[in-house]
């Protein structure tokens, strides 16, 4: 019986686990450091506390006990290194699996420069924890803003660094909740500043230019301040430095600088660009090794036309693993491997509250609440098909632990 590993529980692990589980002829593992999936588009409603935890994850043990498989399991384990020629993957407990076919899916983390000084000063939401302790700080923040408005009223400020998606949708959300936080609670202490740093001088660098005049029309309503053309120099407890003569004071920095492959990347002595992602053939199969395969952010994914590499994101990390996890099930049936044929087809901007921009296919833009369904929709489509699974796991397991 052939064994197939997954590493990785993101959008591309989930995937492939999914599409795997239509040969119920083969022994599937996913592996992951974490118990749950992280909706990591739901995250900044989280923080922005339009949903609770049980919104953003999804469980990965229930997960994989729900999908219709006879050998399907879920292993909460660190990897810390990878052997490729003895097809296995080392565990930071001692342990070690062995596999026939593998499908690196580990995902990407922030990228932090290590030119610039004080960035442990700085959050991460990408990672779910920092994102609490965040939303918590921040809370506690708006606490005692209220406390003080007859005394202090000291100004609160934001600063979000990276002007990318990440950076335009957590600045966005943040004005959004400031805004309708006071104005609901009516409290007159209501200056809490939300600031949004662009190095590359202008916002959402690479989309469509409709998009981004939708994008930047609503920033503006939602009085954030967008600084252009400003490369964050370093930051201390109390500034971010844009250069010798611009020190910008803050209550919270957010660092949505770009990302890298994760850090088990390092471990594989494999090609890679510049972010760290491994470089596949064009059925995202790594160099020397026809059994591994590799997709999501771990990779460089193309267009199938265009053949520029795509930025990481949902719909590159859902076909390329489809794909991928297509080729292993070919493989294994001696059937001929097909060519990922990745793209995008639209981009979905969430801009605080009951707004988002809409990009289709490059000839349709719709913004406003109607963007805010749609974007609702497209996520939907995903998430309610994963919770009904994993409550048929939960289900499974409480019969068997009574």
């Amino acid at each position: 019986m052939q064994k197939v590993v997954v590493l990785g529980g993101g959008y591309a692990g989930v995937h492939a686990v999914r599409t795997l589980a239509k040969n119920r002829s083969i022994e599937i593992v996913l592996i992951d450091k974490h118990t749950y999936h992280n909706l990591q588009p739901e995250v900044y409603n989280y923080i922005a506390s339009k949903s609770d935890l049980t919104d953003v994850t999804v469980d990965l043990y229930t997960l994989c006990e729900g999908i219709e498989h006879p050998r399907l399991s879920f292993m909460n384990k660190r990897v810390v290194d990878c052997d490729l020629e003895g097809k296995k993957l080392l565990f930071s407990d001692g342990g070690a699996i062995s596999y026939d076919y593998l499908l690196l899916a580990y995902g990407a983390r922030t990228f932090f420069p290590h030119a610039i000084e004080g960035l442990k000063n700085t959050d991460d939401l990408k990672k779910l924890h920092r994102a609490l302790m965040f939303k918590q700080s921040f809370e506690c923040s708006m606490l005692q803003k209220v406390e003080d408005e007859c005394s202090t009223c000291q100004e609160g400020h934001i600063v979000i660094v990276g002007a990318g998606l990440s950076g335009v949708e957590i600045a966005a959300e943040m004005a959004h909740f400031s805004k309708k936080f006071f104005q609901h609670g009516t409290f007159a202490c209501d200056n809490m500043k939300i600031s949004l740093i662009s190095g590359s001088g202008g916002i959402l660098k690479g989309l469509h230019p409709k998009l981004i005049a939708k994008a930047k029309e609503r920033l503006d309503a939602l009085g954030v301040n967008v600084i252009e053309g400003a490369h964050m120099q370093k930051c201390d407890e109390a500034f971010v430095y844009l250069g010798a003569e611009q020190k910008v004071p803050y209550s919270f920095v957010v660092f949505a600088g770009g990302i890298e492959a994760s850090n088990i990347s390092s471990k594989i002595n494999l090609p890679k660009n510049s972010k760290a992602q491994l470089l596949p053939n064009r059925f995202l199969q790594v160099e020397g090794y026809d059994e591994v395969f590799v997709a999501g952010d771990a990779a460089e994914v193309r267009d199938a036309q265009s053949g520029r590499a795509l930025a990481p994101c949902v719909l590159v990390a859902k076909h390329s693993s489809e794909c991928a996890a297509e080729n292993i099930l070919a493989r294994i049936q001696k059937r001929e491997l097909r060519e990922c044929r990745a793209k995008v087809d639209g981009v979905l901007v969430a801009l605080g509250g009951r707004y988002a921009a809409c990009d289709l296919f490059g000839k349709i833009f719709i913004s406003g609440f109607l963007g805010y369904l749609l974007k609702e929709f497209v996520f939907l489509r995903y998430k309610l098909p994963l919770q009904r699974i994993s409550r048929l796991g939960y289900k499974k397991h409480k019969r068997g632990v009574q």
